[in-house]
Order: C-alpha cells, then structure tokens, then sequence
C-alpha cells in the first residue's frame, strides 16, 4: 500500500525559512504528478505548488510565487517543498498529494493520495 509522509514542518519566525518533505513508499512515483496543499482554521484547503513527473511544469499559487519552490527527487521518492520569506498567513497545515496522472494541476479532485498533513507556523 502507497503511503505519502510529510515532515519538516514546525514553528519560525515571519521572513525565515523551512523546507517540508514527503517520502512515499511503495508504488512507482516518478509516473505522478504531486502537488502541496495547504489548510488553515476555518478555511478550505488550497493549493500551493505541483510538480509533473519529470518536474518540467511546477505551477505555483500566487499568494506563494517566487518564495516557495517545489522539487522533486525520484531516486528518492521524495518531494519537497522549500519555504522562503514566510508571511504569517502562511501559517496552515500542510499536505503533500499524489497525482491521479503524469501532469501538475490544481485542483483536490485531481490527486488521489494525500499524507497526513504537517502543521508550519509562522509567528509575526
């Protein structure tokens, strides 16, 4: 059974930095697309970033472009997501998605396989 793990997230201070993971195991990754979500109280879950299998399109959300880059290595099953100039409204639990197919996209109702989330907060 595919599983996705996240890690790294934890507390920092707005302006610094942190880089999540997620590892999966089993399953053949490097044929998914794989994307990060994001989820504060109170709100709905959204988008962040997205990756195609060969990490050729990597589209990113506009509240994150140009401070959050998403990479992924395959030999590693892993994807990453590196958090730069983190804003307060960053603050959310984050959650790494496997694709139903080869291409990044944006919406939840295409992946199929979500981690368990890790909380980032961001303290202004």
């Amino acid at each position: 059974q595919v599983q996705l793990v996240e890690s790294g997230g934890g507390l920092v201070q707005a302006g610094g930095s942190l880089t999540l993971s997620c590892a999966a195991s089993g399953g053949t990754f490097s044929s998914y697309a794989m994307g990060w979500f994001r989820q504060a109280p109170g709100k709905e879950r959204e988008f962040v970033a997205a990756i195609s299998w060969s990490g050729g399109n990597t589209p990113y959300a506009d509240s994150v472009k140009g401070r959050f880059t998403i990479s992924r290595d395959n030999t590693k099953k892993t994807v990453y997501l590196q958090m730069n100039s983190l804003k307060a409204e960053d603050t959310a639990v984050y959650y790494c998605a496997r694709g139903r197919g080869l291409y990044a996209a944006r919406g939840t109702g295409t992946y199929d396989l979500w981690g368990q989330g890790t909380q980032v907060t961001v303290s202004s």
